[in-house]
């Protein structure tokens, strides 16, 4: 196990469910790291996807001490030093180029890839990463593809994200080499936009019982 990997896993620290959140307004972002952390899902995943994400990341590590904030959707090397110094404590990409695997080499915050071959695994492997993203997962194959990984990736595990919901979360998460999950499920728009919190809360609690076996 890499150092870095080590590093990951003691950031999510059992945390079955990652929230992956795309926040279209900035206010929403401490109220819902909040509402996130009271119900039991510490770690988030604030994506690059909107043009507030590097102040909701700022906002959020600065003003909810008790979340572990992560930048997600990073598809350069500019990104992922943005995202770093914003004060994102994990960095997630959808796929991983050796850019992107050089501004990880020179940080010391550790970088989730995605990968989906076992061309992009080994690949990963080499950059001395062994937990990685399984991205767009159910599109990819889903739990089952997943599953006959394991033995020939025997040193891999995976965090898959991408379609995995409530209902098919424990498929995955059932998995010996499946760390945990990514989903949006727990932030449901209407309820982000509604400031509806208590739901959100409710949500999480839900998603952080959720088990292994």
């Amino acid at each position: 196990m890499s150092s870095k990997t080590e590093k990951l896993l003691a950031l999510l620290n059992g945390q079955p469910v990652i929230p992956v959140l795309k926040i279209d307004d900035v206010d929403t972002a401490v109220p819902l790291a909040r509402a996130l952390a009271r119900g039991g899902l510490k770690v988030i995943e604030i994506t690059m996807r909107t043009r507030t994400a590097i102040e909701s990341i700022r906002r959020a590590v600065a003003e909810v001490p008790e979340a572990v904030v992560g930048a997600g959707t990073i598809l350069t090397a500019k990104q992922f030093d943005e995202a770093a110094a914003a004060g994102s404590k994990f960095i997630v990409s959808p796929g991983a180029t050796r850019q992107v695997f050089a501004a990880a080499k020179n940080s010391e915050v550790p970088l989730l890839p995605g990968a989906i071959t076992p061309s992009e695994m080994m690949a990963a492997l080499e950059e001395g990463l062994d937990f990685l993203k399984f991205f767009p997962a159910e599109q990819a194959g889903g739990a089952a593809f997943l599953k006959s990984l394991a033995s020939p990736f025997a040193g891999l595990r995976f965090c898959p994200t991408g379609g995995v919901t409530a209902k098919n979360a424990t498929d995955y998460l059932s998995l010996p080499n499946v760390i945990c999950v990514g989903g949006s499920w727990v932030a449901p728009d209407d309820a982000v936009k509604a400031g509806d919190w208590g739901r959100i809360e409710a949500l999480a609690r839900e998603a952080a019982g959720l088990g292994k076996r």
